[in-house]
């Protein structure tokens, strides 16, 4: 009986000290910002910002960027799929610029990313499907034809439609 007592008071001092649980971007460490997902539903992003005195600095701001899977909302990612799907938690905004770096996108298509970080996954998804690439797809065929799909990525980050003398040679290559 004791035990429990001593549990129930460790819980509602924990619960105090961590609030009502919602995260607010504005709120987080620099540390825990980029990855997380505040209560609202929006992105945290990392920005740096320069103070009067000409100091540079970080701070985590609410982005734009809604979460497209409702159950991903009020969370802090885990360092485990951090390092599992290849991210940085130092990355300043939300750019597709990683999936340009094979390192990084064969991280993300691992089965122990993909799998079991449906956060990470589905920021990519979401950034990937901007850039005119279907994530899985492109996971599923990236052994096997390479990064065609991610040529049309620029290093800016914006999509390039592709040619229809590309379009007729990707055919041509494509057929039987």
């Amino acid at each position: 009986m004791e035990l429990i007592t001593i549990f129930l008071g460790f819980s509602l001092l924990v619960h105090g000290a961590l609030g009502s649980g919602e995260i607010v971007c504005e709120d987080l460490s620099v540390g825990l910002c980029t990855y997380s997902v505040a209560s609202s539903g929006k992105r945290c992003s990392l920005e740096s910002y320069e103070s009067i005195e000409g100091r540079r600095g970080y701070q985590c701001k609410t982005s734009e960027v809604l979460v497209s899977n409702i159950d991903i909302t009020n969370l802090i990612e885990s360092d485990e799929c951090i390092s599992a799907c290849g991210a940085d938690r130092n990355s300043l905004g939300i750019s597709s610029d990683s999936l340009l770096e094979s390192s990084f996108t064969s991280k993300l298509c691992s089965q122990q990313c993909y799998q079991k970080c449906p956060n990470i996954v589905d920021l990519y998804y979401n950034l990937a499907l901007g850039e005119g690439v279907y994530l899985p797809a492109f996971c599923k065929g990236r052994n096997l034809n390479g990064r065609r799909e991610m040529s049309q990525i620029q290093s800016s980050g914006v999509a390039c439609a592709p040619s229809a003398a590309s379009i007729a040679l990707t055919l041509e290559a494509d057929a039987p």
